[in-house]
């Protein structure tokens, strides 16, 4: 590819729910362009922008996927993003740095919760687009039902730029309303059409079209308005402009349609993205944040400005190594120079440059304002970071991630693996951010949060197949915990002998509950000397030692008070060990009286589903335990905010994808902790005890 100037520039994002055939129209561009010489299939794994082998088993994009194409002069850096909830973190990071978009609608299932959520972000990062109703040669396909279903759902006002030609199994290509001209397909697949005369059983319906067409572009801008109301009509030029400006200005949305699988409309639907799309020129500024000073400052997209770019993807290649692809914002990137990394204030060796190809990379000499493109093995940079010119520092801020909804525990196959986990790790969550880990330290299991059962899936495919660390992915422990209701008074006593010197402490000690969050207090009400002040925070460690593992089912204990009030010593034998053997030993006597009881944490969620689903989620959400707080309304699906305990939603992702068919979407937070019905906690306990090899010792909450 030659280089083209920033103004020829197209960054273009294909988004949409999944299984509206993102990757089929990357395909079919692809194809058009010139750029592969066979038009590959998502459902026979020949797509060249879904390459890795989880997308290939699973027949869904699963990551980003970067190409780049030319089509009449212009040069178009093209994304195709995924859909599914699992894994649409992914497209919210690249849309951070897109000029443009394309939206597929599905003219079978029109606007999912998915579309929506892209589309709002569309509309948080300024981006300019238009729609294409895609499957239009499927069976119950409908152009104009897929534009109310968008109106409807995503408040755009759409303009139709085109109509089918035929539909279903008799669709055959598209009605230009620009140009009043239409355009005949040939059914191979090879995207050849032929140009005529528009049909005289469908001319009247494309009049009126038109009509409609015109009057909306007219509001585009004042001088077009008045040339409207003047004389009643626009001219192709004047249309084209219309639609331009409205596109940049988001006044209105132009829609195309035709079908990705079949290579219909997809010339024309390129000729679209070239003439209404904004370049990077057509952009406003990127701002920044000086690191020295922290004020507001702007780039220009221009070839003089200094050298500015945002991190927005990392992957790992198994030959390459670790491929870090970032938008250039303004300046000029040259191969083999010195970059700063403003994040991090650390200089950065640019080796070879490369545009991306799906899964290959052709290396560029040098990249532009506007360009996308992917250096290799930098050491410091990771997603989100800025790279820059040192003497002219500026920090952009990247998209913020999205929340993971699920978590899980993970356990090492063998003990190799366990020492592969960690690294493996941190690879994976520079590729993707949403992932989180930790060790919980309460429940000792190492804990993977992800946006889904198959995103956590994938993670651990990924984890064996790039970095050999083989691990199963077993459902978390859930962290109860224990306090009382309770108070009581009693002695912990430890005195032993045994030859030599003895051991001697004791103490006496009220136990006392305080309220929820409190967490634990230790009032020391010693006087007299009875206890030598030497040996009192003994007692206090030997009792937060044993409130480690409680009474109840060996869960820490929270939110009580210990005062500690009376004792005794021997001048020989006591020490500081017996002392702490005594307070824990007085502790876990008191648990005994103080009618302890197991608190489970309770989250707070937020979901949103489509109308029909509302009552299925709601009744599920009552018998999980969980109280509806709030419904919100919301334009074909409704927002659900409730608060459920925890163990009751460990694997909710999946059970609402299956209760809305994958058009559901949700977040979740820990809220509180709350006391555990005693009918649950006598099974929670009975387990506990039973994984622990323990007998029944322990009294029942």
């Amino acid at each position: 590819m030659g280089r083209y100037e920033t103004a020829k520039l197209r960054n273009l994002g294909i988004v949409a729910h999944g299984g509206a055939g993102k990757t089929s129209l990357a395909e079919a561009i692809l194809f058009d362009t010139g750029m592969i010489d066979r038009l590959g299939r998502v459902d026979d794994g020949t797509s060249t922008m879904d390459y890795e082998p989880e997308e290939v088993k699973r027949r869904i994009s699963i990551t980003s996927s970067l190409d780049h194409c030319e089509w009449h002069g212009c040069s178009i850096h093209l994304v195709d993003t995924p859909g599914y909830g699992n894994f649409i973190a992914d497209t919210r990071a690249c849309m951070r740095t897109l000029d443009c978009a394309v939206v597929i609608l599905s003219a079978i299932s029109g606007v999912k919760v998915q579309t929506e959520e892209v589309w709002q972000w569309a509309n948080e990062f300024e981006i300019p687009r238009i729609a294409f109703v895609n499957k239009m040669d499927r069976e119950r396909a409908n152009f104009f039902r897929a534009i109310d279903d968008m109106e409807k759902a995503l408040g755009a006002r759409g303009v139709a730029v085109q109509i089918p030609l035929g539909s279903e199994e008799n669709f055959e290509g598209v009605i230009d309303l620009v140009r009043m001209k239409a355009y005949r397909y040939q059914k191979d697949g090879s995207g050849k059409f032929s140009e005529g005369e528009i049909p005289a059983d469908d001319l009247a319906e494309a009049q009126r079209l038109r009509d409609l067409m015109v009057e909306t572009v007219a509001e585009a801008y004042d001088a077009l308005t008045e040339k409207f109301l003047d004389t009643g009509e626009l001219t192709e030029e004047e249309i084209l402009d219309g639609l331009r400006v409205g596109t940049l200005r988001s006044t209105f949305t132009a829609v195309f349609c035709g079908s990705a699988t079949a290579n219909i409309g997809i010339a024309q639907l390129l000729d679209g993205i070239c003439a209404y799309l904004p370049s990077p020129l057509d952009r406003t500024k990127a701002v920044g944040i000086d690191p020295k000073t922290e004020q507001v400052i702007e780039r220009a997209p221009s070839e003089s400005e200094p050298l500015s770019a945002l991190v927005f993807k990392t992957t790992s290649d198994p030959y390459t190594g670790k491929i870090t692809i970032f938008r250039v914002y303004s300046g000029v990137l040259n191969s083999d120079s010195l970059v700063y990394n403003s994040t991090k204030e650390v200089q950065e060796r640019i080796g070879q440059i490369y545009e991306l190809e799906g899964k290959k990379q052709h290396p560029i000499k040098q990249a532009v304002a506007g360009d996308i493109v992917a250096v290799a093995k930098l050491k410091e940079t990771v997603t989100g970071d800025t790279l820059c010119d040192e003497t002219k520092p500026i920090v952009y801020e990247p998209a913020q991630p999205l929340q993971p909804v699920i978590s899980y525990a993970i356990e090492p196959k063998t003990k190799a693996d366990e020492d592969k986990i960690h690294s493996a790790l941190q690879r994976m969550i520079e590729e993707d951010p949403t992932i989180e880990s930790h060790r919980d330290p309460q429940t000792r299991e190492f804990i993977i949060s992800g946006m889904g059962q198959v995103h956590l899936e994938v993670i651990v495919e990924k984890m064996k197949r790039k970095f050999g660390a083989d691990v199963l992915l077993k459902t978390p422990k859930v962290p109860y915990l224990e306090t009382i209701r309770g108070s009581a008074k009693v002695q912990g006593k430890y005195k032993k002998q045994s030859g030599g010197r003895g051991q001697y402490g004791d103490c006496w000690i009220e136990l006392s509950p305080l309220p929820r969050g409190e967490g634990y207090l230790f009032e020391d009400k010693i006087v007299g000397g009875v206890i030598p002040r030497q040996y009192i925070p003994a007692v206090d460690k030997g009792i937060q030692e044993a409130a480690k593992e409680g009474f109840l089912a060996g869960n820490p204990v929270v939110d009580f008070k210990v005062a500690l009030y009376d004792g005794s010593f021997h001048t020989v034998d006591s020490s500081e060990m017996a002392f702490k053997v005594a307070g824990s030993m007085a502790f876990k006597k008191a648990m005994e009286q103080c009618k302890p009881v197991l608190l489970e944490p309770i989250v707070n969620m937020k979901i949103t589903v489509p109308d029909e689903n509302m009552g299925d989620v709601i009744g599920d959400l009552n018998s999980r335990r969980g109280k509806v707080v709030g419904v919100e309304p919301k334009a074909n699906s409704q927002i659900i905010r409730s608060v459920v305990p925890m163990s009751e939603v460990l694997t909710y992702s999946n059970d609402l994808r299956s209760m809305t068919s994958d058009r559901g979407m949700f977040t979740s937070e820990f809220s509180h902790y709350e006391e555990v019905p005693s009918h649950l906690a006598q099974k929670i306990i009975q387990e506990a005890l039973d994984q622990k090899g323990n007998g029944n010792n322990h009294k029942s909450a």
